[in-house]
This record gives structure tokens, C-alpha cells and sequence, in this order.
């Protein structure tokens, strides 16, 4: 297996943290066009539910970031949602998304 890119294990290393710090069930962060990261957790309020990488990649567009290099999403669940997958697509329909445990293994 390839040596993960040391930008990319940055961004797996603020997913966990974003996870960690709020005990939410996801994860996520983004690294821009602009080398800039922005990381998120689950976001479910009674009015407001985000996925992680959905509030990960609202944080970039709110920046001003108009597109993404990669995205990770710390999560215990077997796959990316549609949801986030769209969300970092929207932006840049081409931009890995990683995705871990939380340990900060490559799924």
C-alpha cells in the first residue's frame, strides 16, 4: 500500500479531532484549491441536520473556497453517504474523499 500523502493525513488528523472533540458521530475536513483546511462534525439539531463533510465543505464555501483538493470523513459507517459525496462534488466533481476509522486508518 502507498504512503498517504502527508496534506491528506492532515486532514484525517482534524476529522478525528473534530469527532473526538464533540463525541459526534462523524468527522470530516477539506483542504481547498487554496491549500486552506476547514474540519466539522454531525451537525443534528432539531431544526439543522448536516453530515460532517456537509458542514466541513459549508465552512470552505463560506470562506470562499470555489473548489477542493480532497475531503475525509472519520466515521465508524462502511461507506460515504450520497449526501456528503454530492456536497464535495458539487464544488469539484473529481476531489478524493477518504475515508478512516477512528483510529485514522484508511478504509
Amino acid at each position: 500500500m502507498a504512503e498517504l500523502d502527508p496534506e491528506d493525513s492532515k486532514i484525517i488528523t482534524l476529522a478525528r479531532s473534530a469527532r473526538a472533540r464533540t463525541g459526534a458521530a462523524e468527522g470530516a475536513a477539506v483542504r481547498d484549491t487554496m491549500g486552506r483546511t476547514y474540519s466539522a462534525c454531525t451537525v443534528a439539531l432539531p431544526s439543522l441536520r448536516l453530515t460532517a463533510l456537509q458542514a466541513a465543505v459549508a465552512a470552505a464555501v463560506a470562506s470562499g473556497a470555489d473548489g477542493l483538493e480532497a475531503a475525509a470523513v472519520v466515521t465508524d459507517a462502511d461507506s460515504v453517504d450520497a449526501e456528503s459525496l454530492a456536497a464535495v462534488h458539487d464544488l469539484s466533481p473529481t476531489a478524493p474523499v477518504l475515508r478512516a476509522n477512528a483510529r485514522g486508518e484508511l478504509a
